[in-house]
């Protein structure tokens, strides 16, 4: 996780003058998950700390009409950081924002602001805290004389294979070296199993620096990547025939008390709120999926044969089904959803995700027993038996199961779940429309 400190605006003005700090960049998220920023120089910085910068929401996907544009950003000052790089003219700060009205109230479709709301009804039940520790992965491409991107992987490496096979490894230590300059506590840094893939893992944080912590990773692993001649992309599934890359969320629940989801004398050690808390994520996983794979790519890594979850079932020990539990107990007790790409929203996703928890929490809701073998070895008429379901197989076939769920539309409140499924529906119209290469190839010629 980024550190976090509750600087003060003295705090702040003390670090501009220090640090030599000339621009302010001002990071908020649009509802498909992409960062957005407003640059302003340093002699804004005044107004930005009274809550009084200003700025047109109307070009934001998502947001206002525009005959309603005029928005405020409001400083998050717990994440203000200066960029370990600079310009010529001075160094660079950023602060994460909160996107207000001009009547002073959060606006409802900044995606930061609704994650905070569903906290704010996670407390309400009784818990201090839903921790999340992410698994981003990556793919690194190589880039043409332009500067554009190829489709020629940086190397032909697979799990934790080094240099010379590993040929973005100086690429990712530099990522890591820059991610913990900037306050990260990085536990692990590896190529992941396809060419050219490569993961890195920080330390978990509550709901919502976790969020902030993944927007800013993609950041520095863009910037990064860039220095070394490679375009970093966080697309699910780029190339056909190798894995596609995820963004595995472990996820745990505290209170006053310590960890909920840890019981010494529970099954597995693993408590009763926990077994709830699990049981709304399965009812809720192929709702809730539209959200956490967002695109239509998504639906292309989420195929059975390469280490991707299809199947919406739980266990202890087995890595094929959509949930599992990691071995650690105690404080570092946690759920592991699988599913879940890098292309998704974190605001978003971790809001979903937490509110399909709370209503198992609220209702009793009891998960189906473990499966405890490899769910890709058995056939259809086992799964049946099972209980087991399967994972929407397209964007079209995961927004009809949103739509169709009330918890998951509460999740993301009214004005966010209406523009998620209008852009949504509008990008698989879009999609099916198009012919494919693949079809060509298969069809002009036999018909």
């Amino acid at each position: 996780m980024a550190t976090k400190h509750n600087y003060s605006k003295d705090d702040i003005r003390s670090m501009v003058k220090d640090e030599d700090v000339k621009f302010l960049r001002l990071m908020f998220t649009d509802l498909f998950g992409t960062i957005k920023n407003v640059e302003v120089p340093i002699t804004q910085l005044d107004k930005l700390l009274d809550n009084k910068l200003m700025f047109d929401g109307s070009s934001i996907e998502g947001f206002v009409r525009i005959e309603e544009s005029d928005m405020y950003l409001y400083p998050d000052l717990s994440t203000w950081m200066i960029f370990p790089w600079s310009t010529d003219r001075g160094k660079i700060a950023r602060v994460i924002c909160q996107v207000y009205r001009p009547n002073g109230e959060p606006y409802a479709a900044d995606p930061r602001n609704n994650l905070i709301r569903v906290l704010g009804d996670m407390k309400k039940a009784g818990f201090t805290s839903f921790n999340i520790g992410p698994e981003p992965e990556f793919f690194l491409f190589k880039m043409n004389e332009n500067g554009e991107p190829t489709l020629h992987l940086n190397d032909k490496g697979s799990y934790f294979d080094m240099a010379p096979m590993d040929l973005g490894e100086n690429c990712r230590r530099e990522i890591v070296l820059t991610l913990e300059e900037m306050g990260f506590d990085v536990e692990a840094a590896h190529h992941e199993v396809a060419p050219g893939q490569h993961e890195i893992d920080f330390k978990y944080a509550d709901a919502l620096a976790a969020a902030d912590n993944i927007q800013t990773f993609k950041l520095v692993v863009k910037t990064v990547a860039r220095k070394y001649g490679l375009y970093a992309t966080f697309m699910p599934k780029p190339l056909s025939g190798i894995n596609g890359s995820g963004m595995h969320l472990n996820m745990s629940l505290f209170n006053d008390k310590g960890n909920t989801f840890y019981d010494e004398n529970g099954e597995l050690q693993i408590s009763q709120e926990a077994y709830y808390f699990l049981g709304g994520l399965l009812k809720h996983a192929r709702s809730f999926t539209a959200v956490c794979n967002p695109i239509v790519n998504s639906y292309k890594r989420l195929v059975p044969g390469y280490e991707a979850p299809v199947y919406v079932a739980w266990s202890g020990s087995n890595r094929s089904p959509l949930i599992r539990i990691p071995s650690a107990r105690g404080n570092s007790t946690r759920l592991e959803l699988r599913s879940v790409d890098p292309t998704a929203n974190p605001y978003l996703a971790i809001a979903c995700v937490l509110e399909a928890g709370l209503d198992g929490l609220r209702n009793k809701i009891e998960p189906e027993h473990s499966i405890d073998r490899n769910i890709y070895r058995m056939d259809a008429e086992e799964r049946q038996k099972s209980h087991i379901t399967n994972l929407p197989d397209t964007l079209h076939n995961a927004l009809k199961d949103l739509s169709a769920d009330e918890t998951m539309k509460k999740a993301l409140g009214e004005h966010l779940y209406n523009s998620f499924i209008e852009a949504k529906n509008l990008e698989y119209d879009s999609y099916r429309t198009q012919v494919s290469g693949w079809e060509r190839d298969q069809y002009l010629e036999k018909y």
